[in-house]
This record gives structure tokens, sequence and C-alpha cells, in this order.
């Protein structure tokens, strides 16, 4: 399956071609994977997510799924890259991982059934759709600051076209340890449905990226921590979080809070069953 990247060389952004631990430029300069500075793979006009789609998940909030799907919208500024720090704003404490399999648009789509939407398909590559559960009680329920804020949205590494998205299994991994362990199979909707259903009303660009979901098991991480999301036949997505370097304002806007929703939410929608309440960060 070929696999394209975009990557830093000598100053501008490039696209390359996997050759075995190299990257191939088109005027064949060469560098080591291990080496290249990652950009992400694509430079989509807008990035639209489904709110819940894998039954685990579901099953893990112990709630019903709607007989169609959500979305959410993270903004463009929110794009990061292989490799790339994940920033936690200090003063905040509920940073969440979600592992998931990207949809990257091949061309225009409008209004297109879902046996049709494949044609429209350039490839996928891997996510994570971190979410900032500090501000869970705000943006009334758009979530734009949870999943929209600065370097919360890593692609990559690459794009693989002609990729099968049936029986694949979707890992990810804090500091070497399986955090999420689910299977494509295990999605309501598939890739082919999203697509359609949000080019109703929505035209899709190329480029234009759609986040397909998470498995059960979205849980806080901390600065220092080496988060991987690995997908069966597309690679895997490496990040490390880091502490930002100022507070979030006290003087304008919502403050983070550690209210039942956050908590809940960042745990995973179990802790109040446990009857402990989980440890302050």
């Amino acid at each position: 399956m070929p696999e394209y990247r975009r990557i830093l060389l000598d100053g501008a952004a490039v696209q390359v071609t996997v050759d075995g631990d190299e990257l191939v430029a088109g005027d064949g300069r060469r560098v080591k994977t291990g080496t290249a500075r990652h950009l992400p793979p694509v430079v989509p006009s807008k990035v639209v997510a489904v709110h819940l789609n894998h039954r685990s998940r579901v099953d893990e909030f112990r709630i019903g799924l709607p007989g169609t799907p959500t979305y959410f919208h993270k903004p463009t500024s929110s794009l990061n890259a292989h490799q790339g720090a994940i920033v936690r704003p200090e003063g905040c404490k509920w940073l969440n991982y979600e592992g998931e399999v990207a949809i990257v648009i091949g061309k225009t789509a409008r209004n297109i059934a879902p046996e049709e939407a494949g044609e429209y398909i350039a490839g996928y590559t891997v996510a994570n759709d971190y979410g900032l559960h500090d501000f869970r009680d705000t943006d009334a329920g758009s979530m734009l600051r949870v999943k929209g804020s600065d370097t919360l949205c890593p692609l990559g590494p690459g794009l693989v076209t002609d990729w099968d998205f049936h029986g694949k299994r979707l890992r990810t991994y804090v500091n070497g340890e399986v955090v999420q362990d689910g299977s494509t199979d295990e999605m309501t909707w598939d890739m082919h449905y999203l697509v359609a259903d949000i080019a109703r009303t929505i035209t899709l660009y190329p480029g234009d990226v759609l986040l397909s979901g998470t498995p059960a098991n979205s849980r806080p991480v901390q600065p220092g921590d080496v988060v991987e999301v690995e997908v069966e036949g597309l690679g895997r997505l490496t990040n490390h979080i880091v502490t930002g370097p100022t507070a979030i304002r006290t003087d304008v806007g919502a403050q983070p809070t550690e209210s039942e929703e956050v908590l809940s939410t960042a745990l995973g929608g179990d802790w109040e069953f446990r009857g402990i309440r989980p440890p302050r960060r």
C-alpha cells in the first residue's frame, strides 16, 4: 500500500514517499525516517469528528446511541504531527488521549451515496483526538475548546492509500503499555457512511479529514508521557505531553473546572460507580 508523508526538508514542506527506513522526495533527496521532521500528512480545510461510534466506548458510558451519528469540529489550528508535542495548558489537569482512524478526502464530495463514498476517499491516516476535559462544561456541547485547542489534533505519520478499513486492529499505548485495544469492526457507522452523511450538507474538499471515533478506555495523561496510536496497516503515531508555558487567563472566559461531568468523562464514566473520588493532579 503506497504511503505518503509530509516533512520539513531544508526549510520547505515536501511530500515524500516511504522506502524502507528512508523518505524520498520527488527530486530524489532522501532522509532517514527517524530523523525527519514530520508535518501533518495532509492540509485540510476542515476536520470533522464523530462523537461516539465504537460500541465498546458506548458500553463504557452506559448509554445508548442515537439512530444516526452526531459530530463536532476541530479547527485546523489544532493540527499537529507525528512526534509533535501535545500541550496541556498550565492549570489544566484532564487531558485525554483518543486513538482513531482518520479518513482523508481525495476529491470534492457533495450529496453522494454511501456506496459511492469510497471513490471520494484519498486514503487514511492515524489520529489522536485529544480532549481537554477541563472545559467540558463550556461551549454548549460543541466541545470547541475541549477538542479544538492548539496541538490537540495530531495526524500521521503518513497517508496510506488502498487500505481496506475492515477488521483492522487499533491500539493506543501510554509509555509502552496498551491502554486502548479495539477494532474497526466495532464501529456502528463505517467510513463510507460517515463521509456520505457529512457530505449531504457540507462540501468536502480534497485533504479534508473525518475522525471516525475511538474505542473504550480514553483516560488522562500527564506531562512527560509518551502516547502512541497504532492502526494495523497505517503505522504508529507518536506524541509526547508537555505543560504549556503560561496558565489559562483568569481575566476572561470560562475557567477550567472539575465538575462531575468533567471527571466522569475524563475517567470513562465509571469513577462514580466505584465509590472512589479520583486523586487530584
